[in-house]
């Protein structure tokens, strides 16, 4: 009784496999005339069922019966595709590859497996459903963005297992595996922020195209900003956009810190929390004191490719520096030597000595040291984005946007002072 019961379980996930990919295509080509489909609901219902049943007959007569089965499916498919390809201009081979698709995951649904077969099932109407989403997807994604993604799976899955996981050099500082994964971390980052402003298109408006390029370059929509700022007497809709980018850079850094050294999080996230809402509540404020609103196009922010191989080394060039350097002046000069770095490094990148700190602080550095330095860090940054901005913009009317900034992330700051140090 229980192997039947079992043998029905499964002979109905086969028959499920078939009913939801046989109902998807069957209202998609619901507005074609009757026998003008290669296949609807009955059809790949039957061909599920069947899958069902080869892999149970399989069980007593060899997996050589599951082998014919798929054969002679396929055979039967390919004349399929043959004789209505001779009747119609549609050379598409989506419904037939479904329907081969539906028997090899009703034979995985039937053979002992049926909630993974049947999640895949839910796959495959998922992306036959979305044909028309799928497509304006990719009218959206440029051929640049496409290949920034090839170029991330080549460093990350071609060069990342390649490099030795060991140190080198002074103080054993270098380790070209963790360097290299540290790039593709931060590469990873900067294309999902990259991929999002291809994808938003120009419809999206200033606010919404600013967060999504702050992930990418809050450096390259701090610009752009400072620049619209600087040609429309409207500004606050910029300078919102500029500190929404700026913020984008609080919760990377706590991305960062969480994927190299965790246990930092517990000292670190105050300070940095209190930073970033501080820069909210100032976007918000300068929002609202200027009634009349710029328009919200956003057609002119320019992100450049964050991800090119040339990029990707020179930042793995810096990390490493850094990293000697965090080293060299932890030696030298002590706990001031790291604050010192930290706020130098802060003005050219903040990525790079979050990693460098966080990786130290695995070792000799001293947690409370290694998060006071990243502190300061995203505080001389945010200093030197809001410099950025009035100086484009015009430093005699923007000036107090600067100041705007600074007042921003004191309380941060305060708080590491006053419990980190």
């Amino acid at each position: 009784m229980h192997y039947q019961m079992e043998m029905a379980l499964s002979l109905l996930a086969a028959l499920a496999l078939g009913l939801m990919i046989g109902i998807e295509r069957g209202w998609s080509g619901r507005d074609s005339e009757e026998g003008a489909r290669v296949a609807g609901v009955r059809t790949f219902s039957l061909i599920g069922l069947s899958g069902g049943v080869f892999a149970i007959l399989a069980q007593q007569w060899g997996v050589w019966l599951i082998i014919t089965g798929f054969v002679v499916v396929a055979i039967l498919i390919a004349a399929s595709y043959i004789s209505h390809s001779k009747l119609s201009d549609d050379a598409g081979i989506t419904t037939e590859f479904s329907m081969l698709l539906t028997f090899a995951l009703a034979i995985w649904a039937a053979s002992g497996d049926p909630l993974p077969a049947l999640s895949c099932g839910a796959v495959v109407v998922a992306l036959l459903g979305h044909k028309k989403n799928l497509h304006k997807l990719l009218k959206r994604i440029s051929p640049k963005a496409f290949y920034s993604g090839i170029t991330l799976l080549l460093i990350s899955v071609v060069v990342l297992p390649l490099l030795p996981d060991e140190g080198y050099g002074p103080w054993q500082a270098l380790n070209p595996y963790w360097l290299w994964w540290m790039v593709v971390l931060i590469s990873g980052l900067s294309f999902i922020g990259y991929l999002f402003t291809q994808l938003l298109g120009e419809k999206r408006g200033t606010l919404i195209t600013a967060i999504a390029g702050g992930f990418a370059s809050s450096t390259a929509v701090t610009l752009t900003m400072a620049r619209f700022a600087k040609r429309n007497s409207h500004t606050a809709i910029y300078v919102s956009g500029m500190l929404l980018a700026c913020s984008i850079m609080f919760p990377r850094v706590l991305i960062e810190v969480f994927v190299v050294n965790h246990q930092l999080l517990g000292i670190l996230w105050p300070s940095i929390t209190l930073m970033f809402l501080g820069a909210l509540v100032v976007m918000v404020m300068i929002y609202r004191q200027q009634k009349q609103k710029a328009p919200s196009n956003a057609s002119d922010i320019t992100i450049n490719n964050p991800l090119q191989l040339g990029t990707a080394i020179q930042f793995g060039v810096l990390l490493a520096v850094i990293l000697l350097l965090s080293e060299a002046m932890k030696q030298w000069f002590g706990d001031a030597g790291i604050y010192s770095l930290a706020i130098i490094s802060g003005l050219m990148d903040v990525d790079a000595i979050t990693l460098s700190l966080s990786r130290s602080a695995q070792n000799e550095l001293s947690p409370e040291v290694a998060v006071m330095g990243i502190i300061l860090a995203c505080a001389s940054n945010t200093l030197l984005k809001g410099i950025m901005f009035a100086s484009v913009a015009g430093i005699k009317l923007h000036y107090k946007y600067a100041v705007y900034m600074t007042l921003a992330i004191v309380p941060g700051l305060l708080y590491g002072f006053l419990n980190v140090l």
